[in-house]
């Protein structure tokens, strides 16, 4: 789907999580998810006690794809922002960059305008890292020198085989 693997270094990780432990406490919110859009989950902060991650990662993946079906249709290329309200929680999912979804669980602590106005500033920061993210990654697919070149197809069969 995307040309470029997304191969993250501990250093490019622990940005990431500075931002979105930023926005959890920023935006008084519960917990903060980033996702790519094949639904792989990327970081999480907050309180999370409940939340089965793997699932809300895939579905965040999927109802974007969803929406990008219906923004079409009506003539849009997508709808960056989606929210959601429910009784007890909100969630405000954000589209970052090309590939990258930012999912905001909030409860009656916060509200909209904080979680959007602190979604920008986040957002903002984290196309900036996930860009720095994607250069080093074309660097090193244009140099061979990927943490993955020396691995070869007969190198995985032999690692799965009896």
């Amino acid at each position: 789907m995307f040309e470029t693997q997304l191969v993250m270094h501990e250093e490019d990780f622990q940005k990431i999580l500075v931002v979105i432990q930023r926005l959890v406490r920023d935006a008084n919110s519960k917990g903060i998810f980033v996702v790519d859009k094949n639904g792989q989950l990327i970081s999480e902060a907050g309180e999370l006690e409940g939340i089965d991650s793997t699932s809300l990662a895939s579905l965040t993946a999927g109802c974007i794809a969803a929406t990008g079906g219906l923004a079409k249709i009506v003539g849009e290329e997508e709808f960056p922002i989606h929210f959601h309200q429910g009784q007890r929680d909100n969630l405000h999912i954000t589209l970052v960059g090309s590939r990258i979804i930012l999912v905001v669980v909030f409860d009656e602590r916060s509200s909209l305008g904080l979680v959007r106005l602190r979604v920008k500033k986040a957002g903002a920061e984290l196309a900036r890292i996930f860009e720095d993210i994607e250069q080093k990654a074309k660097l090193e697919a244009a140099s061979g020198s990927s943490p993955f070149a020396e691995i070869t197809d007969d190198d995985i069969d032999n690692l799965f085989s009896d």
